[in-house]
């Protein structure tokens, strides 16, 4: 390892020097802890008796060889502080670690396993041009074995659960909640121990890996979250790892987050060099296609506090990272979670942007949510919520969010924030999302939004798929099913999202109706988008359309196959246009795609 490189914060492979390295036989053990008085490695193959690690390089640095140690044995370092009090730690470097609340590391040998994707692999993008339609799920609680809250099927086991009914489904990419190792199962991965240590729940490494490749073969990609602000606080992992604070902020003010764990500090070299290094691992070790970085204003801002002004030395180092993560993975994806207005996150570093890929639009789901929220009769005076997105749209890359954030906390499910009763919630809701992907933009949906759930995410319970047996319920996850595999197929619908010719508005003026109407276009395809979020039918509603001959019907909202109340014959489907002017009878809370020819 370059040791300039790794202080001065330029270091993305500091864990093939750190943590535990399997050699032809046994194991060689590297810690950093500049502040420790003396360390000494124990584990299965010590008897858990001390052996004494020896300084290396500038004595920052600590070793021990071990050559009865192999592959699945538990192991931690017993840290001395100066005042000779010591606290057994996990290594930062590990690849593994036992299922809270133990806490030892286990050696992994990550060259054990043989990938098969390397088709996929060439072929992958950034899908800027493509079709990129993401399932957001927690591991856990997609599906369980049991009701039990701890019981969990394995990564191998999910392969075969997961895998087909993203298929079936119209899912391209599936991102996964932080599977990083994390000792408390509500923090749901936001509180890491791990960075380096696919969490022991679902098993080991070897049959994440197994997981991913499986993915891959079936053509759908693995964006992992990420969290690069915070960190767990019990003792046995990061904080105060050498008896001072090595990662964390010495300082209580900017010390502790919103979440009561520890700030990284991004100004120290060495937890640039771990946390880098952390996120090449996930895309060089495991095939991750795509990032998604956690709470990015509080890297930004102070405490993600825009008036206590930016954290210029964090801002450096998330672009950094990132230049260094697209020069290494040029195909991955970097998206970020981000509700500031903070210009150019996803500029590229080069023209002075942060250089994600695609950034969260958060305005955007939440003027859509606020909206969808308000009674019919209200809509008029709030017409503007659901236009005023595109007037900054161009600014970022945007990707729309329904995530899991949307759905705890008493926010209530995506179905249950439609206005009303329950019947009248669910036309709404089919609304809103042929909205959501007509609108520019890239997709994401969390678990269980396609089921019409009503019951608020729980991480101890798996999906409620029972509703199922509910006409209402299985109707609209249909309508889901459909909405996907129309984007998927439909460039129009994604080739432009990012160019100015891929969108128009034909009418965004019918404050009174609450009409909305606009077009999407490709190289080769043009689609009408036309909306009624009013409560009333709105008959009559004309429009011209240019160099427009025939409208050819391509998903209706209040189909009666998906629950709603119109059939639509075959004359009803194909309408030939006079001088370019259509006509439509629109029922209330309803909304319709036409290819335009």
């Amino acid at each position: 390892m370059d040791f300039y490189g790794f202080y001065t914060g330029k270091i993305f492979d500091a864990y093939k020097f750190l943590g535990a390295h399997t050699e032809t036989q046994g194991v060689t053990f590297r810690t950093f802890a500049p502040g420790a008085k003396r360390i000494s490695l124990i584990g299965e193959f010590t008897d858990w008796q001390e052996w004494n690690m020896n300084k290396i390089y500038d004595g920052n640095f600590w070793e021990c060889y071990a050559k009865d140690a192999a592959p699945g044995m538990m192991y931690k370092y017993r840290i001395y502080r100066q005042d000779n009090t010591y606290i057994d730690h996990c290594d930062p470097y590990g690849f593994g670690m036992e299922l809270r609340p133990n806490s030892a590391s286990y050696v992994r040998d990550l060259a054990s396993y043989t990938y098969q994707d390397s088709a996929w692999m060439q072929r992958r993008t950034t899908c800027k041009d493509k079709p990129l339609n993401i399932y957001e799920i927690h591991f856990g609680s997609f599906k369980k074995p049991s009701d039990k809250a701890d019981d969990w099927y394995t990564y191998t086991e999910m392969a075969d659960i997961l895998i087909p009914y993203l298929k079936e489904y119209g899912y391209n990419y599936v991102e996964i909640m932080p599977l990083s190792e994390h000792p408390c199962d509500e923090s749901w991965g936001y509180q890491n121990t791990g960075f380096f240590s696919p969490t022991s729940r679902y098993g080991t490494a070897e049959e994440l890996m197994g997981f991913i490749d499986r993915c891959h073969q079936n053509d759908i990609g693995i964006i992992l979250d990420f969290v690069p602000v915070h960190f767990a606080v019990d003792g046995y992992a990061l904080a105060n790892y050498d008896g001072t604070s090595l990662y964390e902020y010495p300082h209580q003010d900017v010390g502790v987050s919103e979440w009561g764990s520890c700030n990284f500090m991004h100004s120290r070299g060495e937890v640039r060099s771990f946390l880098q290094s952390a996120a090449n691992y996930w895309l060089t070790e495991y095939h991750i296609d795509g990032i998604r970085m956690d709470a990015i204003s509080r890297i930004i801002y102070w405490q993600g506090d825009p008036a206590r002004g930016v954290n210029n030395t964090a801002v450096d180092f998330i672009r950094k990272m990132n230049q260094g993560l697209k020069e290494l993975h040029p195909s991955a994806i970097l998206s970020a979670e981000d509700s500031t207005s903070y210009p150019g996150v996803t500029k590229p570093v080069s023209e002075g942007g942060l250089g994600f890929d695609y950034k969260w639009d958060m305005g955007w789901m939440n003027d859509t949510l606020d909206y969808f929220r308000t009674g019919p009769e209200y809509r008029p005076a709030n017409y503007h919520k659901l236009t005023f997105s595109m007037m900054y749209y161009y600014s970022d890359l945007f990707l729309l969010p329904f995530s899991h954030d949307e759905v705890v906390h008493g926010k209530a499910s995506i179905m249950q924030k439609m206005n009303g009763e329950y019947d009248e919630k669910f036309p709404q809701a089919r609304a809103l999302y042929m909205y959501m992907y007509a609108h520019p933009g890239k997709k994401l949906n969390f678990m269980g939004n396609e089921l019409g759930q009503l019951r608020e995410w729980d991480e101890k319970r798996e999906q409620d798929w029972d509703i199922l047996t509910y006409p209402i319920h299985d109707a609209f996850h249909r309508f889901i099913k459909d909405l996907n595999d129309l984007y998927l197929s439909r460039p129009a619908l994604y080739q432009k999202d990012y160019s100015t010719d891929g969108f128009f508005w034909i009418d965004c003026h019918q404050e009174e109706r609450c009409i909305y109407a606009f077009e999407r276009r490709s190289d080769k395809e043009r689609i009408l988008a036309v909306f009624n979020f009013s409560g009333q039918t709105q008959e009559d509603y004309e429009i011209t359309l240019d160099n427009a001959k025939k409208l050819t019907l391509l998903l209706a909202s209040n189909d009666e196959m998906y629950a709603g109340t119109k059939r639509y014959e075959e004359s009803e489907k194909l309408i030939e246009l006079e001088d370019s002017c259509a006509v439509f009878s629109l029922e209330a809370n309803t909304a319709v795609y036409y290819k335009i020819d």
